[in-house]
Order: C-alpha cells, then structure tokens, then sequence
C-alpha cells in the first residue's frame, strides 16, 4: 500500500490493486460493502472465464479502486456523497449540476489510481 496524505488529511494508505488489499482496505474505509464486493468479484471471475480474456476482472479491480479512493478521502468522499443526493433533485438545474459533480469525482478519483 502506498501512504500518501492527500489534500492535508491523514488517510487510510492507497492499496495495492490486487483482489486482497482491495479487501483490506475497504474493510477499513467501507466495511458495509464487502459483500458486493464479493459478489461482483465472483461475477467479473465468472465473465472472465467465459470471455477468455481478464477484461472484467482489471475493470473489477479499477473500480473498486476508484471507490476505495473515494472512501479514504474525506474531500472526494463528502463531494460523492452530496452529489448522489442530489441526483433526483426536483430542480432540474440542481440535478445536472450534480450529474456534473459526480463525474467529476469519479474522474478525480481513477486518475488518482492510475497515478
């Protein structure tokens, strides 16, 4: 695992992007997801194996990766947070402008594990 103080913040270290300290980390940041985790895990194994190719099992890594990074930092995990809520907002405005703001979280967040 990488330990890197982002934005000023002590943080859960970055993992490694292997299926265990993928584990690892979520159990710390996000334990409530472990078993989604564990089902989309068995689900990107199972595409693999019928594809012959690892395809779904780097964008199963990636993405929890980038949810785990979302997690460890309390700026992007705060700014995912109010933009989810806001998605089904009544205003219009205020939904797209949530739409943007999610997309810019995710992108912060995968450009950030691809670092």
């Amino acid at each position: 695992m990488s330990t890197q103080a982002d934005h000023g913040h002590g943080l859960v270290p970055r993992p490694e992007q292997t299926p265990d300290a993928l584990r690892a980390a979520l159990a710390a940041v996000d334990p409530k997801r472990l078993p989604e985790m564990q089902r989309t895990k068995d689900e990107a194994f199972a595409k693999a194996v019928e594809w012959q190719s690892l395809s779904p099992v780097r964008g199963w890594v990636l993405t929890w990766a980038r949810d785990i990074e979302i997690a460890r930092r309390p700026d992007l995990a705060a700014r995912h947070t109010h933009a989810k809520n806001n998605l089904e907002h009544e205003d219009a405005d205020v939904a797209r402008e949530a739409l943007r703001e999610l997309s810019a979280v995710l992108d912060e967040a995968m450009k950030a594990v691809h670092a």
